[in-house]
């Protein structure tokens, strides 16, 4: 029974101490596993993983791209052009080409210079060639070092030198609206190599730097010559990838991840995946430069599955880039697997609930029943077939109508939204957690466990210890539920930050067994299942003027559920009595609420309206109340801000998360007239 398989302990502390370490229990009886650190027998680096898929699933799809059919410029009513595109079907490689791409590419690559054991760069969006590229890089032994594609040119040209590189993958937009600018400062490179097939020649580029088109670095790879040197196989304990995290303080870092880590992340991964095989399909749309996409597409690559790619605003039918009318890439590709981040699922969510507004009224209260009457059903473990196929089919064709399991990371996924994924898109939402100093791995819920708001158990790869943290007041001996700061253990667990011995001493440690350790900075706490919560953050911690201690991160969450609000960034002066916050209003219920109120204007008018500011705090202050944030964790004041918060404008970074400092810096004004005006 699906209500016994939830309640079942995943997991217990080996010590039997609730400080940990947490370890998962076997399914069968219950008992403590040995941590697992390899999915296939032998299969102990990358391009084994690649090698193996070839070999088992020589014919079966792999990587799929859709056929760009026309562009067209779309003028909005208010004057702004739109990009619209019109794709057609998914064109594939099989796992035997993919395979073959990238020896030759490897090969060529080689060709042009490239040593093993010396790092190359990519910088590029999601796509079948991101994924070729980097087989290439694993097969030849090319450590790969990676640079989210929203990176400002001085992050980008950090990470370039500090890694010494001499050649970079990436893609012609990307070269013209970020790399072009910066290749003065960046003076050992030598090689570009391109991945779109136009144009084939490219003036206009400083001396001593080539640049190549990937096709025909793969032909020259190709030549018998270049296919008959012998190449290197990488170790287990190789670095694989050098990932680049956007730090949410300073410059980034360059986190360290062995052939082996990559492997026992994926093989955690992939066990919390129910019935995984190759007749499933994933659509791959979030950046490849993040540990959460990468690591789950490592794991489609291991089990056969097919990969095909999108983008965020080519998604689905309603995406921004789709000409209306025409198909969005679920709709086309109708994958059984994804992964979000809660942003987008904040997004589909938004979009549903717009819909439902819109409904007759007979409509919404059919829909508000069976949303109800679902949501009782999947609590005592039973399932609803009837408000599935007549209620919900509509939702869940907007992402295809096969979707079978929604992995969740990068960010905490509120209550609400992934209450509503799990029913109205009838399909799990498995949230994780875990680090790209982790490989990702950490935890992932179990499918079938569907209270809100917790993380899961360990995954097979790793155990975690929960260390006391007292300025915070998190102690492993609290009740009801042991609390302290998230320790990860295991195979998963990086080898480092590039270049950085002083944070790598503060971050990392070796037991007496030899295991790597890394401490997350995040605060858990483990429930009686042996399931982890997150219910806090070391570094947002503000003390108020009066002592008390506020949780910027906690504040931040619970707010996020009112449908007024689309982020939030809340602030804290140690030396200030009170809380206040930024907010990005959501457009849709500001603008009914504005015309509720007679006020007509400008967006921008309307979010620096003094009343409006009032009213959305008033509203925010009752979610608060009845979320039990404490008065003093409340802001008493906000300022509304028109713009959202994008990678672009650097006031969040890749993952969405908040950049406290550059928010700080932006806001400046309005803070000191905030605290100014007591």
């Amino acid at each position: 029974n699906v209500r016994n398989r939830a309640r079942r302990v995943k997991a217990r502390s080996v010590s039997g101490r609730p400080a940990g370490p947490y370890r998962a229990t076997n399914h069968e009886d219950g008992s403590q596993q040995k941590l697992v650190s390899s999915l296939h027998p032998g299969v102990d680096t990358l391009d084994k993983v690649m090698e193996h898929g070839a070999a088992r699933f020589p014919e079966r799809n792999c990587l799929g791209t859709r056929e760009v059919l026309s562009e067209e410029d779309e003028l909005q009513p208010n004057g702004k052009v739109f990009k619209k595109v019109i794709l057609g079907e998914y064109q594939w490689m099989s796992y035997e080409e993919t395979y073959q791409a990238a020896v030759c590419f490897g090969s060529g690559l080689a060709a042009l210079g490239q040593r093993p054991q010396c790092n190359i760069a990519i910088f590029c969006e999601t796509r079948a060639e991101w994924m070729i590229a980097a087989q290439a890089c694993f097969i030849y032994n090319f450590p790969l070092v990676t640079l989210y594609s929203t990176l400002g040119g001085a992050a980008i040209a950090h990470g370039l030198n500090e890694t010494e590189i001499t050649h970079i993958i990436t893609s012609k937009d990307l070269l013209h609206s970020r790399l072009k600018d910066i290749l003065l400062e960046v003076p050992r490179l030598q090689h570009i190599i391109v991945v779109d097939s136009k144009p084939t020649s490219w003036p206009g580029f400083p001396r001593g730097i080539m640049v190549h088109n990937m096709d025909a670095v793969q032909e020259l790879g190709s030549r018998p010559d270049n296919m008959a040197v012998a190449r290197r196989r990488p170790v287990p304990s190789d670095i694989a990838v050098i990932m680049y995290t956007s730090g949410s303080t300073g410059i980034p870092k360059g986190v360290m991840i062995s052939h082996s880590n990559i492997i026992a992340g994926v093989t955690g991964m992939a066990e919390r995946i129910p019935d995984l095989d190759e007749t499933d399909t994933y659509i791959g749309y979030l950046p490849l430069a993040h540990v959460l996409e990468l690591s789950a597409e490592m794991v489609c690559i291991s089990h056969g599955c097919c990969i095909g790619y999108s983008s965020p605003q080519t998604l689905a039918d309603q995406s921004t880039k789709i000409k209306k009318g025409s198909k969005g890439d679920t709709s086309v590709l109708k994958p059984t697997l994804m992964a979000a981040v809660p942003e987008i699922m904040d997004r589909i969510y938004k979009n549903v609930m717009t819909k439902v507004e819109e409904m007759s009224s007979v409509q919404r209260t059919l829909f508000v029943l069976a949303y109800n009457y679902k949501m009782e059903q999947i609590t005592k473990g039973y399932k609803t077939p009837l408000c599935d196929s007549l209620v919900f089919r509509k939702v869940r064709s907007l992402l295809g109508g096969h979707m079978r399991v929604l992995l969740s990371g990068g960010a905490p996924l509120s209550a609400a939204t992934q209450r509503f994924m799990n029913i109205c898109l009838c399909c799990p939402v498995g949230q994780g957690y875990g680090l790209t100093e982790t490989c990702g791995a950490g935890t992932i819920s179990e499918m079938w466990d569907y209270s809100t708001g917790r993380v899961g158990a360990p995954l097979i790869c790793s155990e975690i210890t929960l260390k006391d943290w007292e300025e915070g007041g998190y102690y492993s001996t609290d009740k009801p539920h042991p609390r302290g700061e998230i320790v990860i253990g295991g195979p998963n667990v990086t080898m480092g930050y590039y270049k950085n011995e002083v944070k790598n001493r503060e971050d990392f440690f070796v037991d007496s067994n030899g295991q790597r350790w890394f401490c997350t900075g995040d605060i858990g706490e483990f429930h009686p299942d042996g399931c982890l919560k997150i219910i806090d953050r070391k570094k947002d911690l503000v003390k108020l003027q009066a002592g008390e201690y506020v949780s910027l991160g906690k504040v931040e969450a619970m707010l996020k559920n009112c449908p007024f609000v689309d982020n939030i960034c809340a602030y804290a002066n140690s030396d200030q009595s009170y809380v206040i916050g930024f907010v990005v209003p959501n457009q849709k219920q500001l603008m009914a609420l504005a015309e509720q109120r007679g006020l007509r204007g400008s967006w921008e008018e309307i979010c620096n309206n003094p009343d409006m500011e009032r009213d959305v705090l008033h509203i925010i202050t009752e979610a608060a109340l009845s979320a039990k944030l404490e008065r003093f964790e409340i802001p008493r004041k906000i300022r509304l801000s028109a713009e959202p918060w994008t990678p672009e404008t650097g006031l969040v970074t890749d993952a969405f998360k908040l950049k406290r400092k550059e928010l700080k810096s932006h806001y400046q004004e309005d803070i000191e007239r905030m605290y100014g005006g007591k």
